[in-house]
């Protein structure tokens, strides 16, 4: 379309008075201009040549020059360059354009010197330069001054926060990420990168509006909804932290978990585990929080189940389960979990590393202790003689640490334990 209407100015039909008659009733650019519109659209979409033929007859040697680069023609837009730096040698656009193509910093010192350190194009190539040469400092100050010049420049605030959270220089990099939402509400990544440096900053509630906005923008970055999970944990807000933690394992197709925040979350649903009141008793309070905590539980419950049913589950997730069934008052669906997570700790690894050991031995107590809840609970003899078999067994392997605190709680348990069997006899 656009094509036709370049080539059909030149033509003969329809004739001037056809033309003229509307020539009123549309918004009609200079030959040129239109022409120029013509050629950007053509390297747009990809027809570069063409596009150079245009720049080249209407002497739009910026363009020219840029098309020379993508073409990756070095030594004509040097030669280009050079004959117009002959005719206009103050022109900074044109040194600029030489440092582009020659990646040399002096043609944009040289830029800034025939611009009176005016040229904000020139400050900012130098602020990439020496942000690319890991002299952050420089970059945050070069950032800064090409700014003060033009400051409507979006990607500019977020390279000037970039340069200036790489500086250390939290307070000037949230600001700089600040200006470049204010200018592109949609700005995503520097919502995010507010939110992190709320994060590193201890405001953790200041992080959580900022997060909010980052995920309306970013919706498929599991990284972003990560993050977002941790700062609501921060905040007490166990909803939203369930809500990142479901939105993170469905964007990583399951891959993606943080057994560290399911932890702590586990912890405080322990700590406020409802004691399931009678509801015609307890007061309207006390219902509404027993079934937040419920619809809470039954949250995480979901997650974990999500990440076992993946087969991603591993030790501290086989634990993290079991805590939850107990929490739901299922001790044998406990029980089967607790054995899993005793199961996968097991290895070769487990009867020379200590570390190992200890946590195999933690586990194996927690086991033990269930077992012996529902024989209690049912007066089985089964699950205690089970645990006797399972203790036994696990001491005469790792006698090697028959002096650790942790051998010595597996033989008090198995003691008690026979003390029962004995007791139930």
């Amino acid at each position: 379309m656009m094509e036709n209407l370049v080539e059909d100015i030149s033509k003969e039909f329809p004739a001037a008075p056809q033309r003229v008659k509307m020539v009123f009733a549309v918004h009609m650019p200079t030959l040129p201009a239109l022409r120029k519109e013509y050629g950007e659209l053509l390297i747009s979409c990809g027809i570069v040549g063409e596009a150079l033929e245009i720049f080249k007859d209407l002497e739009l040697w910026d363009n020219l020059i840029y098309c020379y680069r993508l073409l990756g023609k070095v030594a004509d837009a040097v030669s280009l360059i050079n004959a117009r730096l002959s005719v206009t040698p103050n022109d900074p656009r044109l040194w600029c354009s030489l440092g582009d193509v020659t990646n040399n910093d002096d043609h944009y010192k040289k830029a800034l010197e025939v611009s009176n350190n005016k040229s904000a194009r020139a400050m900012r190539s130098l602020a990439r330069s020496a942000y690319n040469r890991n002299d952050f400092h420089t970059s945050k100050i070069l950032w800064e001054s090409a700014l003060s010049l033009n400051s409507l420049i979006p990607d500019g605030w977020f390279a000037y926060g970039t340069a200036a959270w790489k500086d250390k220089d939290l307070d000037k990099a949230v600001d700089a990420f600040s200006r470049a939402v204010q200018i592109d509400p949609e700005n995503g990544e520097a919502w995010n990168n507010i939110a992190c440096l709320h994060m590193i900053r201890g405001k953790s509630q200041a992080a959580v509006q900022a997060f909010r906005e980052a995920v309306k923008f970013k919706r498929n970055s599991w990284e972003i909804w990560e993050n977002y999970s941790k700062v609501a944990l921060d905040t007490g807000n166990i909803r939203l932290t369930l809500e990142a933690l479901k939105t993170v394992l469905n964007l990583s197709s399951n891959k993606q978990f943080s057994v560290g925040i399911l932890d702590k979350v586990m912890t405080m649903l322990e700590e406020q585990s409802p004691d399931f009141v009678d509801t015609h008793e307890a007061s309207d309070d006390a219902n509404k929080d027993t079934r937040q905590s419920n619809q809470l539980l039954d949250i995480t419950g979901d997650i974990l189940q999500q990440i076992v049913r993946s087969g991603g589950s591993n030790a501290a997730i086989w634990g993290l389960y079991a805590r939850w069934h107990k929490t739901k008052g299922n001790l044998i669906a406990c029980s089967e979990a607790l054995l899993k997570q005793v199961r996968s700790l097991q290895g070769s690894g487990l009867l020379h590393d200590q570390m190992k050991f200890a946590k195999y031995a933690q586990a194996s107590l927690k086991l033990c202790k269930v077992y012996m809840e529902i024989s209690s609970s049912t007066g089985s003899r089964r699950e205690l003689l089970t645990a006797e078999m399972h203790l036994k067994s696990t001491l005469k392997q790792t006698m090697d640490f028959s002096d650790t605190e942790e051998y010595k709680a597996l033989d008090n348990c198995l003691e008690e334990i026979k003390n029962l069997i004995a007791a139930t006899a």
